[in-house]
């Protein structure tokens, strides 16, 4: 059994951030990377609103960059994913995916959330070449041209109107015949002449190939079974995320939909010693600028803590 006196779940900006931060002051962190090294942003192809890349980066070489300077600092670097925590007594113990336990002083939980998708093969296929989940990550590509959106709630009308500052039409796509948003972003959404809500509709492909990316997308009428075909150049599903918090069921406070609860100001959890960074806890923002800074917030609480 071995112990370190920081344990961070996640590799993406907010676990190797956490990582650089506690690697600097000395707590030689013990990282587990997860499913995914790197997080979600290993598979998007071009960021361009991440600071410090004035020309963009792609997502695999931004959570490189990322991971080396972590290792830099002392980061010890795992494979695999924690398990389970027992929060129940400190120094906590916590099992990996292999069945092997570490303890640890303080923990900084960084596992993320994924998109929720439709489960089509076009969007598997397309996904990155015109298919999305973060209208502020990739709206800007779509200047000048038609999208589509699918989605009836807040996030959804979040989007389409983001986009329709962006882009010369939007299409909204939602399955009732009314939306679940609130009053005010349905007005928003339903005043702006630079959407259209189709109501009543469900996805039945997206259309594209890899060399033109996405060019349009088939719907059918859930009354009248009668297909559709838009022609869109972008796609973005916005059906909601859903946290990787499956594993601290019992153990942390969480809220309705999953996310960790964080007493803000700062990172710190309903445990003692246990911290929350990045999408995990942030069922709003959801960007890697934003993640990285709360990686850092996290951190600090956690050195903070072991120095009281």
């Amino acid at each position: 059994m071995s112990h370190t006196r920081c344990l961070i779940i996640g590799s993406g900006p907010a676990g190797y951030t956490a990582g650089i931060y506690t690697g600097r002051a000395d707590l030689h962190p013990v990282l587990y990377e997860g499913m995914q090294s790197g997080g979600q942003l290993t598979i998007t192809t071009e960021i361009e609103n991440f600071p410090g890349y004035p020309e963009g980066v792609s997502g695999t070489a931004l959570m490189d960059d990322l991971r080396r300077q972590a290792q830099r600092f002392g980061v010890e670097i795992r494979p695999g994913a924690i398990a389970h925590i027992d929060c129940s007594q400190r120094p906590f113990h916590c099992t990996d995916d292999k069945g092997e336990t570490i303890t640890a002083d303080t923990v900084i939980v960084a596992t993320g959330a994924s998109a929720r998708w439709l489960g089509l093969d076009s969007e598997k296929q397309l996904y990155g070449q015109g298919v999305s989940a973060c209208a502020t990550c990739d709206g800007y590509f779509y200047k000048n041209q038609d999208v589509a959106v699918v989605g009836g709630g807040d996030t959804a009308c979040e989007e389409a109107a983001y986009l329709a500052t962006l882009c010369r039409k939007v299409y909204l796509i939602h399955r009732r015949d009314s939306l679940r948003a609130s009053k005010a972003m349905q007005h928003r959404v339903l005043t702006n002449p630079k959407i259209e809500v189709i109501w009543n509709a469900t996805t039945e492909q997206i259309c594209g190939d890899d060399l033109d990316g996405v060019t349009g997308a088939d719907l059918r009428d859930v009354k009248t079974g009668e297909l559709r075909h838009i022609d869109v150049a972008g796609f973005f599903v916005a059906i909601g995320h859903t946290p990787t918090t499956a594993f601290l069921e019992g153990q942390l406070e969480l809220d309705e939909q999953g996310y960790i609860r964080v007493n803000r100001p700062g990172s710190a959890t309903s445990v003692e010693g246990i911290f929350a960074a990045g999408d995990v806890c942030d069922p709003n923002y959801r960007q890697a600028c934003v993640a990285a800074g709360s990686g850092c917030i996290a951190a600090m609480d956690a050195e903070r803590f072991l120095n009281q």
